[in-house]
Parts: structure tokens; C-alpha cells; sequence
């Protein structure tokens, strides 16, 4: 009986092992009678789609590999020719992208980034509260530019410096936990331990990597037993957590954390009071809530906001309303009411209800360790030194990037577009390219000048902004190549009628109100996207939320937009996201925490989500009606 019993327990670790090749095997086969058994262009483009979705929702493959799927199924089935799939793989948004990645890169290469961070918080003072919404700030203005993981890893790693330094002061001084000081007091005891803490301090860096992390491999986090942290593991390296990008622009971010030992022993009686504590985990969650929001603000933020604009413009070529200026218009005030109410939540969660003194500006009520907080945050701006030539010339083409894509066509006054003679070939991807192809040109040295400027390649007096390697070293082809996939499914959809069909069997809901409609949809996504990744969830619901929104005539608008925006918000548990698996493996919060605080924080963005379109997003969008453009499409039949 025993050595049965060890059989069949060696064969289920053998087909667990061999789960994900098990499912990409059988996942086609169990669905080929459907293209055998009824050999119309609809079910074969029926058959393509659910084995690309079930490869994506299940990441038995790479994204980038199973986006590669309709590329050699529509052919082989005749749904497209091989020719008109691959012009669906590079789209507008790609060359968008591409500039807005160039730009990317030399704000990282300079540290225009930390000095934006760093200055931002000095503002905010070391007061837990406005430590919290000052580091909530930074992050969301950071993350409106780069990519949620890219400033998720930025930005961590300056609140991990001041939280140590805040528990080191408390082990040390712990009795003078409410002791207040009218000025500080320089302390030779308290620079040694400030030393100590530069050797400890967490360091990320990124690297380029072409494949993609599932999130089989994020939940290395919390099932591996050789380097605990709250009693999980971080693998597959020593002392290392790979999160590889799903949602955003970087491939792979590697997080370092030399003092296991450290990291450990948090979980017993590294911190001095459970209130320090319950600082680490506002300040540790707080940052991955606001790159999650500064991410909604741009169509550049995340890559989701650039499939639903490709794919919107690509079905609706003739809405004309969907560019860089409405989308701010609409998506700002939401971030900025979903800042404000999560850091009220995550205030009330675990610092309580006392803001006089958590948020006080006052010098006269800031205790000894928030004032040795506060120096160490001018210690690490004053290392940057004055700011430099590369620094402002990054500076003068974020600002205008900014501007060119505000004024190209505003629509309540004519754009700089109305100069030139011919319509509708200009487009925010032509501003972007230019921008970053200039970047490849311009020195990085100031011209008639002899001074380094900490330029890496100081050997070259004409060394540019930055190298085709920096660009490289951020360019996320898997997120290409994902975002590609998208629209080839969606173009077989639209020559096969497949999506009319689908409309056909969603008139049950025609009685629904748009709101409610949108509703549903928001609840649905937002809750699958908890445990996959945030561009396939959305590549795979917005045709579908098309053909029902032009089946019960309502503005697909109403229902896309939204949609798109609850994607974003995986933010309960560390697979989530990259950004919450990064905080995750800093190991001062629990998955409990996540799920807690996340929990509340999903049902605000989807309050403030569902107030934006039925109050200032009518009008901004004209949502009472059924817009022409889509009345076209309802007509033709077409995708």
C-alpha cells in the first residue's frame, strides 16, 4: 500500500511539474471540433480566440509567445493572410511607445528621477502622514511618465532608507518615542548608525531580459521556504526577487536584499512598537497604490492604456475622440480623488484617526526619529549634487513632450496640426519619435565645456543623451508583441463576423441601464485581473465589451473606458502585479495586509471610476447618445 501510495504521489509531482505543457497541449485539441464540426470563418476565428485567451489568463506560455498564436492559426485556418497579420503586430502606439521609452531612458540614466522623488518628500516633511502622501505623490507623478514597476523599484528603495533609519533610531532611543525637539541636534552616535544603514540600504536594478515572468513565477514569493520574509520565500537567485513586467514598460526588475538575517527577524522584534510597524506596512503599500494610479492619468501610463486606445481607434477610426489631452482631462480628477481616498484608508487602516498628529508641520511636534528621518532624506538629495546639463535637457523634453501633445488637437481651440496643410497624418506618436530621436543626438556634454557632467561614457566628448543600449536595456518588445496580438485578433474578428455574433447573443441584456451595464463590467474585470495579467484580461474583454455595447446601443465609451481602468486595479495580492510583488519581497506587510487594505482599495477606484463617467465624463464625451461612428459600425456589421 505504501509504495502505491509513493507511486501515485511521484506521478501527480510529475504532472504538476508537466502542468503547463499538459495544457497547451490539450487546450487545442479539446477545442479543434469546433473549426472541424463547423468549418465557418466563425468558429475558426472562435477556436483562435479561446486558445490564445486560455494561454493568456493561464500564462501557460509566455504573453509575448501566445500573442504569436493568431499569426500562424488565421492563416492556416483562412480567416487572414499571413501578409495582413503581420500588419496588425506594429501599430501606431508601437512607435509611441518607442519615444516615449527613449525619453524613459534618460531620466533614469541622469537621476532626473530620484531628484524629482527626493525633493517632493523633503516638501512633505517626516511627519508619518505627509511622509506617506508626500512618497503617494512623487509616485504618482513618476508613474504618469515610466512605467509602474520602474517607479514601484525607484521609489522603494528611498522609503526603505528612511523606514530603517526610523527603526534604527526607535531600537536605539526607544523611550524617546514622544519626545519633541525644537531644532536638530547633531549626534555622532546617530551619523555611525546612518553609516551602518548606507551598507544595508536595499539596492534595485534593472535588467533587460526578453521573456516574461508568469505568475506562477511571481508566486515563487510565497512558496519557496530558502530566504523567509513573513514566512515566505524569495527565489529563483539568492538574496534576489525577479519580477519580470506585465503591465507596464520594463521587462525585469531585480530586487536585492543583502541582509536576510535583518529581513527576518522583522517579523519578531525588529521593530521597536507595533505603531512603527504599522508605519512600514502605509508607506510599503502606499507605493504601489499610487504607481497603480498615477499610471490611469496618461495614455502613456501603462500598456493597457495603449490597447485600448490602438484598439478604440482601430475599430472606430472615425470617433476622433480618444487622444493624450481627453484622457488627461477625464483620468486626472480620478487620480486625484483616488489619492486623497487612499491615503485617508490606508491612514485610518494603520495609523489610525489622530491627523493632528500624524500630519502636523509643525517643527515644535516632530519626535527624534522623524527628524533623523528627515535629515537622512536630505542626505541622499544632497549625494545627487547640483543638478546637471543632462538633467536639463531631460527636463526640457519631458515638459515638451507635455506640451506638444496637450496642443496637437485640444479640440476646444485649433491645434498646432491646423498649420499644416494636410489633415490627419500627425499623430502623438509623431512628437514622440522626434523627441526621442533626438535624444540620440543631442551631446550630453554642454557644448564650449570642459566638465564631465558624470557621464558614463566620459571618453567620448560627444557621447549623446543616450545609446541604442540604454534604449535597449527598457524597451519592452514582449509588451509589442502582446499589444500586436490584440489587434490581429480583433482584425480576424472583424473580417470573419465573429463579433456580430456575439452581439446577437448579449440582446438578453438590452434592458439593463448603461450604468449598470458598465457596472458589471467593471466588477467582472477587475476581479479577474486579480490573478492575471492586466494586458491580456483587457486584450481579451474589449471586443467583447464592443459587440455588447453596439448590441444595446450605448456608447461603447461608457462601457470601455472604465473597463480599462478597473484593469489596473490587481492590487490585492503580490501575482497581482509587478509593483505589488516588488513591496511584497521588502517584507515588512503580509499577504493578509494586501488583501486588506488592496480590498478597499479596488472598491474605491471602481466608486470613483463609475462617479467619473456618469458625471464629468458625459459631457467630455458626449455618452447621452449613441455616436454616429458607432451607429456605422452597428450598421455594417463590422468590428
Amino acid at each position: 500500500m505504501r509504495l502505491e501510495a509513493a507511486a501515485r504521489m511521484d506521478l501527480f509531482r510529475k504532472l504538476w511539474r508537466a502542468r503547463k505543457l499538459i495544457l497547451v497541449v490539450l487546450i487545442p485539441l479539446s477545442l479543434l471540433p469546433l473549426p472541424l464540426i463547423h468549418p465557418t470563418s466563425e468558429a475558426c476565428c472562435a477556436y483562435v480566440l479561446m486558445v490564445t485567451a486560455v494561454y493568456w489568463v493561464s500564462e501557460a506560455v509566455p504573453l509575448g509567445a501566445a500573442a504569436l498564436v493568431p499569426a500562424f492559426l488565421y492563416p492556416l485556418f483562412g480567416v487572414l493572410k499571413s501578409s495582413e497579420v503581420a500588419a496588425e503586430y506594429c501599430k501606431d502606439t508601437t512607435l509611441l511607445l518607442m519615444g516615449v521609452i527613449c525619453l524613459a531612458a534618460s531620466i533614469e540614466k541622469w537621476n532626473l528621477h530620484k531628484r524629482i522623488a527626493l525633493r517632493m518628500v523633503m516638501i512633505a516633511g517626516a511627519k508619518p502622514g505627509m511622509l506617506v502622501l508626500g512618497f503617494m505623490c512623487c509616485t504618482v507623478f513618476l508613474s504618469m511618465w515610466l512605467s509602474n514597476t520602474s517607479t514601484t523599484a525607484m521609489v522603494m528603495p528611498i522609503a526603505e532608507a528612511v523606514l530603517q533609519q526610523l527603526i534604527c533610531t526607535g531600537l536605539a532611543d526607544g523611550h524617546e518615542d514622544s519626545e519633541t525637539m525644537d531644532a536638530p541636534e547633531e549626534d555622532s552616535a546617530v551619523s555611525s548608525k546612518e553609516e551602518n544603514m548606507d551598507k544595508n540600504q536595499l539596492e534595485l536594478f534593472y535588467q533587460n531580459d526578453k521573456n516574461t515572468c508568469s505568475k506562477e513565477e511571481l508566486r515563487s514569493l510565497s512558496e519557496s521556504q530558502t530566504c523567509e520574509v513573513n514566512g515566505f520565500g524569495l527565489q529563483p537567485v539568492p538574496n534576489q526577487t525577479f519580477v519580470r513586467q506585465t503591465n507596464g514598460h520594463l521587462p525585469q526588475v531585480a530586487v536585492e536584499i543583502p541582509n536576510v538575517k535583518r529581513v527576518k527577524a522583522r517579523r519578531d522584534s525588529q521593530y521597536p512598537t507595533k505603531r512603527d510597524h504599522m508605519i512600514c506596512k502605509c508607506l510599503s503599500l502606499s507605493i504601489t497604490y499610487a504607481a497603480t494610479i498615477g499610471g490611469l492619468i496618461t495614455i502613456t501610463g501603462t500598456s493597457t492604456n495603449l490597447i485600448f486606445a490602438e484598439q478604440f481607434n482601430t475599430r472606430y477610426p472615425e470617433a476622433k475622440v480618444i487622444n493624450f489631452g481627453t484622457w488627461f482631462i477625464f483620468s486626472f480628477p480620478i487620480a486625484i480623488i483616488m489619492l486623497v481616498l487612499t491615503w485617508l484608508w490606508l491612514h485610518f487602516l494603520f495609523l489610525g484617526c489622530n491627523f493632528r498628529e500624524t500630519c502636523s508641520l509643525s517643527k515644535k511636534r516632530k519626535t527624534r526619529r522623524e527628524m533623523m528621518s528627515e535629515r537622512r532624506i536630505h542626505e541622499e538629495y544632497e549625494k545627487l549634487g547640483p543638478i546637471s546639463y543632462p538633467e536639463v535637457v531631460t527636463g526640457i523634453f519631458f515638459i515638451l513632450m507635455t506640451l506638444l501633445w496637450f496642443t496637437r488637437e485640444p479640440g476646444f481651440v485649433p491645434g498646432w496640426t491646423s498649420l499644416f496643410e494636410k489633415k490627419g497624418y500627425r499623430t502623438d506618436a509623431t512628437v514622440s519619435v522626434l523627441l526621442g530621436f533626438l535624444l540620440f543626438l543631442i551631446p550630453a556634454r554642454r557644448p564650449f565645456s570642459s566638465s564631465s557632467c558624470r557621464n558614463p561614457d566620459d571618453s567620448d566628448p560627444l557621447a549623446p543623451m543616450i545609446t541604442w543600449k540604454d534604449f535597449q536595456r527598457l524597451m519592452p518588445w514582449e509588451i509589442v508583441i502582446l499589444v500586436g496580438g490584440g489587434y490581429a485578433l480583433a482584425a480576424g474578428c472583424k473580417v470573419s463576423g465573429l463579433s456580430m455574433w456575439i452581439g446577437r447573443q448579449l440582446e438578453p441584456m438590452s434592458g439593463l441601464p448603461p450604468w449598470a451595464v458598465t457596472l458589471l463590467a467593471c466588477l467582472l474585470v477587475s476581479a479577474v485581473t486579480e490573478f492575471a495579467s492586466n494586458p491580456a484580461t483587457l486584450t481579451v474583454f474589449l471586443p467583447i465589451l464592443s459587440a455588447l455595447s453596439e448590441t444595446l446601443l450605448i456608447n461603447p465609451l461608457h462601457t470601455l473606458i472604465p473597463s480599462t481602468m478597473c484593469v489596473s486595479f490587481g492590487v490585492m495580492l503580490p501575482v497581482g502585479n509587478p509593483p505589488n510583488a516588488i513591496v511584497f519581497s521588502y517584507g515588512h506587510v503580509k499577504i493578509s495586509d494586501m488583501v486588506k487594505a488592496g480590498f478597499g482599495v479596488n472598491l474605491i477606484g471602481v466608486a470613483v471610476v463609475m462617479l467619473a463617467i456618469t458625471t464629468w465624463g458625459v459631457p467630455l464625451f458626449n455618452l447621452t447618445e449613441f455616436p454616429v461612428w458607432a451607429m456605422a459600425r452597428n450598421v455594417t456589421g463590422s468590428l
